[in-house]
């Protein structure tokens, strides 16, 4: 709080009187000097006052807002821990599922794989069922055709032989003739 001024009225009053002002005049004027430096007083009592209340709001927030901070770290830290847990949950999820489908994976594949060895397997039988067959039927032709090749072989060569013959024979048969 602010202490009293002292102001003499009295001699206030005197000084204005002196100066050309009078009583009745200097007497009010005093009146309200006295009033203003009152209200003056007052003003400032309040403004200390409204200054101390502020001060203990000021402290009274840090306070409060040091205990909200900890409770906000201990609650994130909380938060943390159970997001670390879920996640951690959720990893090992994502590896049994991935494990069960590459298991999965692996016994379709070898399915197929098998299936594809019976299918291959009988296809190579198919063709050599076929091919078999196709060597058999180019071996009948191929005996066909050399047999035929044989027989016109033969015919021209005995129609050769005979054509050589027979012109020995008209050889021999004019050599005869000449003689």
């Amino acid at each position: 709080m602010t202490e009293p001024i002292a102001f003499d009225t009295h001699k206030f009053v005197k000084h204005l009187t002196e100066n050309g002002f009078t009583e009745q005049q200097a007497e009010v004027l005093a009146d309200e000097q006295v009033h203003l430096l009152n209200s003056n007083l007052a003003t400032k009592a309040n403004i200390e006052a409204l200054q101390q209340a502020t001060r203990a709001d000021i402290k009274a927030l840090q306070q409060a807002t040091k205990a909200d901070i900890k409770a906000l770290q201990q609650a994130t830290k909380a938060d943390i821990e159970a997001l670390q847990q879920a996640t951690k949950a959720e990893i090992e999820a994502l590896q049994q599922a991935t494990k069960a489908d590459i298991e999965a994976l692996r016994q379709t594949t070898k399915a197929e794989i098998e299936a594809l060895k019976q299918t291959t397997k009988t296809e190579i039988e198919a063709l050599k069922q076929t091919t078999k067959a196709e060597i058999e039927a180019l071996k009948q032709t191929t005996k066909t055709e050399i047999q035929a090749a044989k027989t016109e072989l033969l015919k021209w060569f005995f129609g050769a032989l005979f054509s050589a013959l027979f012109a020995q024979a008209g050889l021999i048969v004019a050599l005869i003739k000449l003689l």
